[in-house]
């Protein structure tokens, strides 16, 4: 199983946009439809969630990939939980300096968390501009 952070280089702006948890997750579903259709029909077994915060000890992770991305599965993969996406309001909107931003940054971080279920690499998402 991958677990892949996406921590961003995030700069405090030291304040936080006012962007309510739905605001956020039409964000999130409008990033997702974003999506080629090509590409989504492809996913298999993963779920998307927005949670406000990480865990303590990473508090500046805006997405967090957990599970077998698609090109490590194999015929034992059977009866297994949804590999789970994870994006993290908080942070979003502590690192963004408008609602523009958050926008942009919320694009960037759903493509990033999707491409490690497709198996690609931080190293590949950095270079073509999503890391």
């Amino acid at each position: 199983m991958a677990i892949c952070p996406y921590p961003a280089p995030v700069r405090d702006n030291g304040r936080v946009l006012e962007m309510t948890r739905e605001q956020f997750e039409e964000l999130v579903s409008q990033a997702l439809d974003r999506i080629p259709p090509e590409l989504t029909r492809l996913m298999d077994n993963v779920a998307v969630f927005v949670e406000d915060e990480p865990d303590p000890g990473d508090p500046d992770l805006l997405g967090l990939y957990e599970g077998t991305p698609l090109t490590d599965r194999g015929e034992w993969y059977a009866g297994v939980l949804p590999d789970r996406i994870t994006i993290y309001r908080g942070p979003t909107l502590r690192m963004c300096e408008t609602q523009e931003d958050v926008v942009a940054e919320t694009e960037i971080t759903v493509v990033h968390e999707i491409a490690h279920h497709f198996g690609i690499d931080d190293e590949r998402l950095h270079a073509l501009g999503y890391g």
